[in-house]
C-alpha cells in the first residue's frame, strides 16, 4: 500500500475550499477553579511560582469611555457553562427567542419559561433569569440570609419591570462604575428611563439586624458594605456621592475633558495629563466662580444651596475647609447630567445570591442566559438524576467565611499572578496572609475530615468540598509554600508540604507537584537543616536522600497522584538510586514505561504568501516592502501559514492539511482533529460513567456532563467505576462499548460533552481496533483525571493504519514554531503509553506569491 493515494474519507469533511482550523487552546491563569499544576522538572522550578499576567477584556471606567451596553467582561467558562450545551447566547439569539414567542400578559416567570413566551417591553430573558436564580435560592436556602436582607429581596420584587430590567442590565456589567443616565441605551425596553432610575434611587428602611462585620483570616479590617444599615437604596446618585475630581472626571469623554481644560486654561497631551493639570490648578485656587451649575437651577435655588463660606462678590468659595475640587466637580456633573451606580451593599448581596445559585464564584451574563436558552431549545440530553443539595453552606457564617476566603485568595493572586514578578514587599504581604490563614486552615481541615467520615458516603462530598473555605485556604497555603521557598525557609516549607500531603480532601490534582517539591527539598536541603544525630555530613545526606526516595515511591503509589507526574517521579527515583548505589537487583525497573523520543520528519511543500498592496494609511507599497512584510507575516512564530495541497488539485490549505495529505499518500488514514478524536472516544467509552448518579453534580436537566468533570473531584468520586471501565478498555472491549453507546444515542444526537457525531462509526471502530488496549486505557485515565487541563496540547493529526493495526499522533510545526509545555506533556504521555508520535516539520521547497 506504500505510495498509494488514499482518498479523504467523507467523515473528515475535507472540502476544496480551505478553512482554517480552530486556534489552539491557550493556557489559563491559575484561578479559583483551576485544579491542576504542571509537572516539575529537576531544576527546582515549583508549580506555585507566579506566571506572567495575561491580557483580559476590561470594562471602560465610565459610560463616557464605552457606550456599548455589551461592553461586559467575559471571563473563562464557569463550571455550569461548561456543563451546558453550546447554545447561541449572543444578542441576536436572545432577541430571536424573545421576539418569536407570542405575547401573553397573564404569564408569570414560570409560565414564560414553560411556554417560551416573552414580549419586548414587558418581559425579558435577563430579568427572568435573574429572578429564577433569586427564587430558587430563597425557596431552598433562605436560611443563609437574615431579616434585613430578606427585606431587600422584597423591595426587589416590588420594583416595576422597567426598574428590574435597568438594575439587571447594570448588574451584568459587574462593575462599580458610574453610568450617565442620558447615555443608557435601553429605550426599547424602558419607556420611562427617569422613572426607572428614580425607583433604584428611592431609599427604603430596613429592620434592625444583629449581624456584625467580622475580620476574616488574611484581612486587616472588615470589608465595607457587607452588613446592611438601617436603610438602603439599590443605586447611588452622583449628586450625593461624587466628591473628588478624579471620580467625576471619569465620566467625561476625552473631547469633553479637553473643553473643560481649555476653559481652565490648562494643557495636556492625554487624559492623564489633563487631569493632573486640573488638579494642580484646583490646588492653587480656592475655587473658580461659575454660576451655571445646572440647567434646572434658578438664581434663588443657587443661593439657597451655596455654602456659608461662599463669597457672592468674588463668586468664589473661601476657607481652609472648602473642597478645592468642588468647582470642577459641580461643573462636570452639570454637563453629564444625573449619573447612577449600583449601591455596593445591595450589589454584594445579589452577588452572594448568584454564588449560591450557580455554585460558583465565577458567573457571567452567559451564565444567566444559557440555562434558559438550553431549557427552551429542542435538543436531547442524557438521562440522569437531577440532584441539587440545599446544604452546601450549612450556615450563613460559613457562606460569609467562604466569601471572605475568596477575597483573601484574590489578594494573594494579585501579588503573585496578576502583576508580574512579585517584589519583596509583595512576598512579605503574601507570607503575612499565609501565617494568618494557616491556623484556621488546620482547624477547618479537621472539621471537614470529620464531616467526610461521619456524614458523607464515599465520594459524595467531593464536589461540595469546593465550597468550603478550607478548599480556598488550601490553595492559599499552597501559594504560601512558594513564598517560603523564595525566602529560603525550606524547613518550614517541608513541614507545610507534609501537612498538605497528609490530607486527601482538597486539591488532589496538586499532589504530584507536592511530592516532587518535597522530594527535592529532602534531596538537596533538609540534611543541613535538621539534627545529624551522630551522623557525618555524608551519612546525613544519604539519610535524607533515602527519605526523598521513599517520598517518590509514595507518590507513585498514591492513587490521587495524577499520571502526568509519574514520569518525573520515576526519573528522580532512578537518579537517587544511582547516587545511593542501590544494588541493581533492588533498583526499580521502569523500562515498561520508558519514554521513546518522537520521530522527526520533514515534509516539503509549496507555501503561499499573499501580497498586501494597500497599507493602513492607504498608500500603495513597493514590491520590496510587500516582500519584506509578507516574509515577516508568514514566518513569525506561531503565525498561520497557507500551503498548496498536492493531493487536492493544489488547492490552498493549512499546513496541517498539507502534511495530512502526505501521510495519506503513505497509506495512513487520518484526521486533523487536535484532540477531537480523543474527546469523542472518551465520551463514547465513558458515557455511563459520566452520567452515574453522584449527588450535587447534576443540578439542571440540560447538562452535557457532570459539573465536576472539569475539576479534580471527578476522578476520586468515581474511582471504582473509572477503573472498572479502564480495565474493560485495556482488555479489548472498547469497540463493543463504542457500538453499544452509538446504537443507543446516535438517532437522538444526544448532547454529550466531547462527542462529535460527525465522525463515522466505521472509522471509530477501526481506530479502537488499531489501539493497543493498555495505550487507550492510559489516555482515557489522563482525561478522567484532568479533563479540562488536558483538552489542549494533543498533537494536530491523528492517523491510523487499519492493515498494520497501528495508530500515530503527529504534531505539525512550520518554520520557527516550537513545542509548548502542554504539547510536550501529551507527547510524554503518548510515548509512555507506547503510542507512536512524530514531529512533522513543514519545509517550503517553493514560495508562491498571490
Amino acid at each position: 500500500m506504500l505510495g498509494q493515494r488514499i482518498p479523504h474519507p467523507r467523515s473528515t469533511n475535507f472540502a476544496e475550499e480551505y478553512q482554517l482550523p480552530p486556534a489552539k487552546r491557550l493556557k489559563r491563569l491559575d484561578n479559583i477553579n483551576d485544579s491542576s499544576s504542571r509537572p516539575l522538572s529537576d531544576s527546582e522550578n515549583y508549580d506555585a511560582s507566579p506566571r506572567p499576567p495575561s491580557r483580559r477584556n476590561e470594562v471602560a471606567d465610565s459610560e463616557a469611555e464605552s457606550d456599548d451596553e455589551d461592553s461586559i467582561p467575559h471571563a473563562s467558562q464557569t463550571e455550569l457553562e461548561s456543563a451546558l450545551p453550546l447554545v447561541k447566547t449572543d444578542k441576536e439569539a436572545i432577541a430571536e427567542y424573545e421576539a418569536t414567542r407570542a405575547a401573553d400578559d397573564s404569564l408569570d416567570l414560570h409560565g414564560r419559561l414553560g411556554q417560551r413566551k416573552w414580549v419586548q417591553g414587558k418581559s425579558s430573558i435577563y430579568v427572568d433569569a435573574f429572578n429564577l436564580a433569586l427564587e430558587t435560592v430563597l425557596d431552598e436556602e433562605s436560611h443563609l440570609f437574615d431579616e434585613a436582607e430578606t427585606a431587600v429581596f422584597q423591595r426587589w420584587r416590588d420594583l416595576s419591570y422597567e426598574g428590574q430590567y435597568l438594575y439587571v442590565r447594570l448588574f451584568l456589567r459587574k462593575t462599580a462604575a458610574w453610568h450617565r443616565v442620558n447615555r443608557l441605551k435601553y429605550y426599547s425596553d424602558i419607556a420611562d428611563l427617569n422613572a426607572a432610575v428614580g425607583e433604584l434611587l428611592r431609599p427604603c428602611p430596613l429592620p434592625e439586624t444583629t449581624a456584625t462585620a467580622r475580620i476574616a483570616p488574611g484581612e486587616s479590617e472588615p470589608p465595607k458594605d457587607t452588613i446592611l444599615s438601617d436603610s438602603f437604596t439599590l443605586a447611588d446618585s452622583s449628586e450625593d456621592h461624587i466628591e473628588s475630581l478624579e471620580e467625576a472626571s471619569s465620566l467625561l469623554m476625552l473631547e469633553e475633558l479637553k473643553t473643560l481644560a481649555k476653559e481652565a486654561k490648562v494643557q495636556g497631551k492625554n487624559k492623564v495629563e489633563l487631569l493632573e493639570a486640573l488638579k494642580k490648578t484646583s490646588q492653587k485656587q480656592g475655587g473658580l466662580g461659575w454660576s451655571g451649575l445646572k440647567r434646572s437651577d434658578t438664581e434663588d435655588s443657587m443661593k439657597s444651596e451655596q455654602p456659608a463660606d461662599y463669597d457672592e462678590e468674588t463668586n468664589l468659595w473661601n476657607g481652609a475647609g472648602t473642597n478645592r475640587d468642588s468647582h470642577f466637580v459641580r461643573k462636570i456633573l452639570s454637563n453629564t447630567g444625573t449619573c447612577i451606580r449600583l449601591s455596593s451593599a445591595a450589589f454584594k448581596l445579589f452577588e452572594r445570591v448568584h454564588l449560591v445559585f450557580y455554585r460558583s464564584t465565577e458567573w457571567t451574563e452567559k451564565s444567566l442566559t444559557t440555562i434558559i436558552l438550553a431549557r427552551i431549545s429542542r435538543w436531547n440530553f442524557p438521562d440522569y438524576i437531577v440532584s441539587r443539595s440545599t446544604n452546601i453552606f450549612r450556615s450563613r457564617s460559613l457562606l460569609l467565611e467562604f466569601e471572605a476566603s475568596i477575597r483573601t485568595q484574590f489578594a494573594v493572586d494579585n501579588v503573585l499572578e496578576f502583576n508580574g514578578t512579585a517584589n519583596q514587599d509583595g512576598l512579605h504581604k503574601v507570607k503575612e496572609i499565609f501565617e494568618e490563614v494557616y491556623p484556621r486552615w488546620l482547624t477547618i481541615l479537621a472539621e471537614e475530615q470529620d464531616k467526610e467520615d461521619r456524614v458523607y458516603e464515599s465520594g459524595e462530598g467531593a464536589y461540595l468540598r469546593r465550597f468550603s473555605p478550607a478548599w480556598v485556604y488550601t490553595r492559599i497555603v499552597h501559594k504560601g509554600t512558594y513564598v517560603l521557598g523564595r525566602f529560603k525557609e525550606h524547613k518550614r516549607e517541608h513541614q507545610v508540604l507534609t501537612e498538605l500531603l497528609s490530607q486527601h480532601l482538597f486539591h488532589a490534582a496538586r499532589r504530584g507537584a507536592w511530592y516532587q517539591r518535597k522530594a527535592l527539598l529532602e534531596e538537596h536541603y533538609m540534611w543541613a537543616l535538621t539534627p545529624h544525630e551522630d551522623r557525618s555530613d555524608g551519612q546525613q545526606q544519604k539519610h535524607w536522600k533515602r527519605i526523598a526516595l521513599y517520598t517518590c515511591e509514595d507518590g507513585l503509589q498514591d492513587r490521587d497522584c495524577h499520571l502526568i507526574y509519574h514520569h518525573d517521579l520515576q526519573k528522580r527515583i532512578g537518579k537517587l538510586e544511582r547516587q545511593l548505589k542501590v544494588a541493581k537487583r533492588h533498583q526499580h525497573d521502569f523500562g515498561h514505561v520508558r519514554l521513546a523520543k518522537p520521530i522527526e520528519r520533514s515534509v516539503e511543500g509549496t507555501r503561499v504568501e499573499r501580497e498586501r498592496t494597500p497599507s493602513r494609511n492607504g498608500r500603495r507599497r513597493s514590491s520590496t516592502d510587500v516582500a519584506a512584510t509578507s516574509t515577516t507575516n508568514n514566518t513569525r512564530r506561531g503565525g498561520k501559514t497557507v500551503w498548496l495541497d498536492p493531493l487536492e488539485s493544489h488547492g490552498e490549505c493549512s499546513v496541517e492539511a498539507m502534511c495530512l495529505s502526505h501521510y495519506r499518500s503513505l497509506g495512513w488514514k487520518g484526521y486533523h482533529s487536535e484532540g477531537g478524536i480523543i474527546r469523542t472516544l472518551f465520551g463514547y467509552l465513558f458515557y455511563d460513567v459520566l452520567f452515574t448518579y453522584i449527588p450535587n453534580v447534576f443540578q439542571t436537566p440540560f447538562q452535557t456532563c457532570p459539573l465536576d468533570l472539569h475539576t479534580d473531584a471527578f476522578y476520586p468520586s468515581r474511582f471504582s467505576e473509572i477503573h472498572q471501565r479502564l480495565n474493560e478498555v485495556s482488555n479489548g472491549h472498547g469497540a463493543e462499548i463504542l457500538t453499544r453507546v452509538y446504537a443507543q444515542q446516535k438517532a437522538k444526537q444526544t448532547c454529550v460533552v466531547g462527542i462529535d457525531w460527525g465522525f463515522e462509526m466505521d472509522d471509530l471502530v477501526e481506530i479502537v481496533g488499531c489501539f493497543k488496549g493498555e495505550a487507550l486505557s492510559t489516555i482515557c485515565k489522563v482525561m478522567a483525571q484532568e479533563y479540562q487541563q488536558r483538552g489542549g496540547g494533543i498533537p494536530d493529526l491523528f492517523l491510523w493504519d487499519p492493515e498494520g493495526g497501528e495508530v500515530m499522533f503527529v504534531e505539525v510545526k512550520s518554520e520557527n514554531d516550537r513545542l509548548s509545555d502542554t504539547q510536550r506533556l501529551w507527547i510524554d504521555v503518548l510515548t509512555g503509553a507506547g503510542v507512536r508520535v512524530e514531529l512533522c516539520n513543514a519545509v517550503a521547497k517553493a514560495v508562491v506569491r498571490r
